[in-house]
């Protein structure tokens, strides 16, 4: 279930399609499946045949995408379906949380999926990426079987929908011949077992029945199965991956090697319905949703499919027969139906809400009944686990069918909305707002539910002294094109809506099919704190204001004119002064990553008063290497003096987006916590401690105490949030008071930058959550950040509590970064989940500056 808070790439070929797929009678070559079509013998994993493209990055470092994602819409040229291969199983696991549930542990996935490979000529299976853990990602394809022409006419009617919509939406091959995509994603919560489970008697089912009611599906639709979305978290039994991350909420930010897999399957198949499987809430929770509702859909047609398809869900649910006295499960629920707020679809980040930019126009997150996780787990007698288990296996697979059926009886309708989405973004059409009229048979839809935005014409990422950080905006750029976002570049120097931009400036034309994605990652976003009065998670997130690259918005304005250019990367823009000692600015993740590799390479390197790092030219070979690996600018410096700088290691009690970002910033971390600290740890290899939750400086032991006051008292703390604050006024470093802002807020705010040490240069907007500021501040003490006067809030949600106090307004002027010699505190959250990329450098620049080697 959603949880309360808690602390490669494809460009596609728009200009290509339509000639190379219409014929001169406008209409495309198809010829319609065939239960005779050629089968090819099963391949063994590994080898050639069984392998597709490789869809890697164009720069892996600036993007930190370093684990490749198959391509799987370049496995097409392999042949048409079945795509049979032999699995190589892995080691039985006796430890799979699995089993104790009497579900199928992951290593019996496998087999499973080999054995249904052998049923038929309907079942297919790819590899669609590796886990955080290394464990293989399994999509399975279900659909008649397909020739290899057959599937490169499926392939080109896709790239139609998408690329020439208005063809699509006259072309009769489309409508008569087109198989719907629809996707089934299942355990993206590792301790939410059971979709799998239900995909696997699906399968099963789907590749055996040969009535005409399955036969007639399986020939109008492909069915698509991410069997297991978070294998890591399905064999520990956590609903985090290996590296401690909400799969659900990584969608944008795209840090985790799942969630890139996830992305690549909307790119490469397109599906027009689908179901992400999670649990547990009684009764059976079907979203449509509650609102705010995303302002970048095309809501009206989102709207329109869930609630149908919801309630096809729902009564499927409830007639199989389940009853709260009998078995304990409640009726289901509809939360757009049922609920007034607090489950909304506002942020981008969950895997539905995601996919509905992709042009799904009928995409739900389904929470199971029965709780079987976490604290049920450890305490419910075995046979009940089970008992509750195979209940939610059942629903889920009623789930599932209900589903399919939705697919095939609107078939025609679903794909003639997700051409209709495609070509409003295409062609700059207006929003349609939800009403009882627009959107007919969903009863209950008042002002509350419509939400629209005003699309810029394009947005701007510009180039040369215009633009703060080539790098930031380089990878930017490669972020927006790995999401299928399409990028243009200046040919030479251009003129839009009065402004002019140098040649090479990336252009992000908003006349695009997926609009609502390219604007949703962009724009500021809205202040909604006065829509609603709760938010289930972030609400602010805009990669404009916090990825360090200068991002400007086009209102209005043709581009006809401007000489544009399609980009499938963006230009590398790593660079090494030819002579002369260097400056390496310390303005994003990667500089600082090239930073810290340098001084593991025992290159003397000193810091400058505002926070650069000076590199002598005899590290210019070292240079050369980081500015290819990094994509970042070593220019020409005349600068002399600096405070020498030595690799610093961290002690880290932080979330797992922290260290995880701490890493991308090449640090040598080692992970502390209260136990740690309490079971006796050496502090004589850290040179800083970074604390923000974890570390309770009350419950440690009085040994632990002695140590850890003994190391702050020579070494240096960088805090953030409560948790650091704390552990600051513990030790008596800075003297400050901090003051909790409300614990629910969070957002994109405006700071102002003192230009010392720690900011310098920084972005203007940052990120909070459960935000802090600081007052009070003793001698010695800094401000190196403030929240902007008045209400600083530009996007998100943030209300003052009951009492009037922890609000923005409350917040607007204070400090919200301070520091002095042996300490740095955060008020905002700088590296939130590893995606404010902008923000990263101000940690680093910390880390370094009170570490003990300064």
């Amino acid at each position: 279930m959603r949880s309360p808070k808690s602390r490669p790439m494809r460009l596609r070929r728009p200009v290509l399609i339509a000639t190379v797929i219409v014929t001169a009678a406008g209409s495309l070559l198809f010829t319609p499946p065939s239960a005779t079509a050629d089968r090819r013998p099963p391949v063994r994993e590994g080898s050639a045949s069984a392998k597709g493209a490789a869809g890697a990055p164009a720069s892996a470092a600036r993007n930190a995408l370093t684990a490749p994602v198959t391509d799987l819409s370049a496995s097409a040229s392999a042949g048409g379906y079945p795509r049979e291969q032999v699995l190589t199983p892995d080691p039985e696991n006796p430890a799979d949380k699995s089993i104790k549930l009497g579900l199928t542990p992951y290593h019996g996935i496998a087999p499973k999926l080999n054995a249904l490979q052998r049923l038929g000529d309907r079942v297919s299976v790819e590899v669609a990426g590796r886990s955080a853990g290394g464990h293989r990602l399994y999509l399975v394809t279900v659909t008649a079987p397909e020739s290899a022409r057959e599937t490169r006419a499926q392939e080109r009617m896709r790239e139609l929908i998408e690329n020439a919509p208005r063809t699509a939406a006259k072309d009769s091959a489309v409508k008569k011949t087109y198989k719907t995509p629809v996707f089934f994603n299942s355990n993206i919560h590792g301790n939410e077992w059971e979709g799998t489970d239900a995909g696997l008697k699906l399968i099963e089912r789907l590749a055996t029945a040969h009535d005409a009611k399955t036969t007639d599906l399986l020939a109008h639709n492909r069915l698509y199965f991410n069997i297991t979305a978070n294998p890591d978290g399905r064999i520990a039994g956590t609903r985090a991956n290996a590296n401690g991350f909400d799969l659900n909420r990584d969608l944008i930010t795209a840090s985790q090697p799942e969630a890139r897999a996830m992305r690549q399957i909307e790119i490469d198949k397109q599906p027009a319905v689908m179901l992400d499987l999670h649990g547990y809430v009684n009764g059976t929770l079907i979203e449509p949703a509650t609102p705010p509702h995303g302002e970048n859909y095309e809501y009206d047609l989102f709207l329109k499919n869930t609630y149908a398809n919801a309630l096809g869900m729902e009564a499927a649910v409830n007639g199989l027969g389940y009853t709260p006295a009998k078995d304990g499960v409640e009726p289901a629920q509809i939360p757009f139906r049922d609920q007034q707020e607090g489950w909304d679809d506002w942020p981008p980040i969950f895997t539905p809400q995601y996919a509905a930019f992709h042009g799904t126009v009928a995409a739900h997150t389904v929470e199971i009944p029965l709780t079987v996780n976490n604290s049920a787990y450890d305490t419910l007698p075995v046979d009940e686990l089970r008992r509750r288990s195979a209940i939610n296996v059942d629903v889920a697979g009623a789930a599932m069918r209900a589903t399919l059926d939705f697919a095939q009886s609107h078939r025609t309708s679903l794909i003639a909305d997700q051409i209709e989405l495609f070509r409003r973004g295409a062609t700059g059409a207006p929003q349609v707002p939800v009403s009882a009229e627009t959107v007919p048979g969903v009863p209950g839809i008042g002002p509350e539910d419509v939400y629209t935005t005003d699309f810029p014409r394009a947005y701007v990422i510009p180039a040369g002294p215009a633009q703060r950080s080539a790098t930031a905006a380089a990878r930017l750029v490669d972020h927006l094109l790995a999401h299928d976002v399409r990028v243009t570049r200046a040919t030479r120097d251009v003129r839009l809506a009065g402004r002019s931009y140098a040649k090479g400036s990336y252009v992000v034309d908003l006349h695009q099919p997926k609009r609502g994605l390219a604007n949703v990652m962009l724009a500021d976003g809205r202040d909604i704190s006065a829509k609603v009065s709760t938010m289930y998670d972030i609400s602010g997130w805009s990669l404009g204001r916090l990825w360090g690259a200068t991002v400007e918005r086009v209102r209005s304005g043709s581009l006809s004119a401007v000489a544009l250019r399609a980009v499938a990367a963006a230009t590398r823009v790593g660079y090494v002064a030819p002579r002369g000692d260097l400056r390496l600015r310390l303005d994003t993740p990667q500089e600082i990553a090239a930073l810290n590799s340098l001084l593991r390479q025992g290159v003397s390197v000193r810091r400058t008063a505002d926070g650069n790092a000076l590199v002598p030219s005899s590290a210019r070979p070292k240079a050369d290497a980081l500015a290819r690996a990094y994509d970042v600018v070593f220019d020409a410096t005349k600068t002399t003096g600096g405070t020498l700088l030595h690799p610093t290691r961290v002690a880290a009690a932080v979330t797992a987006g922290e260290l995880f970002a701490l890493r991308e910033m090449n640090f040598d971390v080692v992970p502390v916590s209260t136990a740690i600290l309490n079971a006796g740890f050496d502090w004589s290899s850290a040179d800083v401690l970074f604390v923000s939750s974890g570390l309770d400086h009350t419950a440690l032991t009085a040994s632990a105490r002695t140590a850890l006051d003994a190391f702050l008292g020579i070494h240096g703390l960088v805090g953030r949030g409560a948790t650091g604050a704390a552990v600051n006024t513990a030790a008596g470093l800075l003297s400050v008071r901090p003051v909790e802002g409300n614990g629910d807020a969070n957002g994109v705010v405006r700071v102002v930058n003192s230009g010392g040490p720690v900011t310098a240069g920084a972005p203007d907007h940052s990120f909070v959550y459960a935000p802090l500021w600081f007052t009070d501040l003793g001698p010695g003490v800094r401000v190196e950040q403030s929240y902007a006067t008045g209400d600083p809030l530009v996007s998100g949600h943030w209300r003052a509590l009951e009492d009037g106090t922890g609000g923005p307004t409350a917040a607007g002027g204070q400090a919200s970064v301070v520091s002095g010699p042996h300490a740095v505190l955060f008020g905002t959250e700088p590296l939130f989940r590893d995606h404010p990329k902008g923000e990263f450098p101000q940690v680093g620049r910390a880390l370094l500056a009170v570490s003990r080697t300064w």
